[in-house]
């Protein structure tokens, strides 16, 4: 079990900021599971930050999970050919999400698109409004649209299936099946207010219940390898890459 106090949420925010999936990785093997949470490498970034490393992200999971609609809809779904109010109050509408009102600052959303591939459910719009409400990184096991506008405004880091862009609008295509139960993604199951680091390498999954004895091992983890890459800088002669503290 694990305390949902605010203060706990801080605390290990504050462990893991900065570290590395490798770093979290290794802390989870040293507990004894091995790949457990390691999601599959086809769930990638779609965009990367290089400079000031943006795309990395940790934060508690809020989950939700779609499934298939049984329902298509006519060209009257859209606003200009009439309807569409009408259509967007229904449950297969377009917004608002029922999971959003739960989502706290320092969330992540982890979605189950249940092979939905096309199913709009991540758009430049509507991502933007869940950064408002403090979301810190998306995670789907299917794919985003409006990418050129995401890549551009680098706002939410979102990580994604084989970088896959999606087209189509959500409506006639996937429901809202449920959210905040446990889920499937990229292979590993995720449960409510688990642990999701995020960066270049991919996404890991630590569940709560062990969030404070792997943030521990893995900030020692990181720390040396710190010290030892900053040694090898000045030894190199070379600049260090700025993931390592000054002397």
């Amino acid at each position: 079990a694990f305390a949902d106090g605010e203060q706990s949420r801080q605390e290990i925010l504050q462990l893991y900021q900065g570290l590395r999936v490798t770093d979290v990785c290794d802390g989870m093997d040293l507990i004894g599971l091995q790949d457990v949470g390691l999601m599959d490498n086809n769930i990638r970034p779609l965009w990367r930050d290089e400079e000031k490393f943006t795309h990395r992200f940790v934060g508690f999971a809020v989950t939700v999970r779609y499934v298939p609609s049984d329902v298509r809809v006519g060209q009257n779904s859209f606003a200009d050919l009439g309807g569409f109010q009408e259509f967007k109050s229904q449950q297969y509408g377009r917004a608002p999400d029922p999971w959003t009102a739960v989502v706290k600052p320092g969330d992540v959303l982890v979605m189950d698109a249940q092979g939905v591939l096309e199913g709009g459910n991540i758009g430049s719009n509507n991502s933007l409004g869940w950064v408002e409400k403090g979301v810190v990184g998306v995670v789907t096991n299917a794919g985003a649209r409006d990418t050129d506008e995401i890549v551009k405004v680098k706002k939410p880091p979102v990580y994604l299936r084989d970088g896959y862009s999606t087209r189509g609008v959500r409506p006639g295509r996937m429901l809202t099946e449920s959210y905040n139960f446990p889920i499937t993604c990229g292979g590993v199951l995720v449960y409510p207010g688990d642990v999701v680091v995020a960066d270049g390498d991919g996404v890991i999954v630590v569940p709560r219940e062990h969030a404070l004895a792997v943030g521990r091992l893995a900030r020692d983890i990181n720390e040396g390898d710190q010290r030892g890459r900053r040694q090898r800088f000045d030894r190199l002669g070379i600049p260090p890459d700025g993931t390592v503290p000054a002397k």
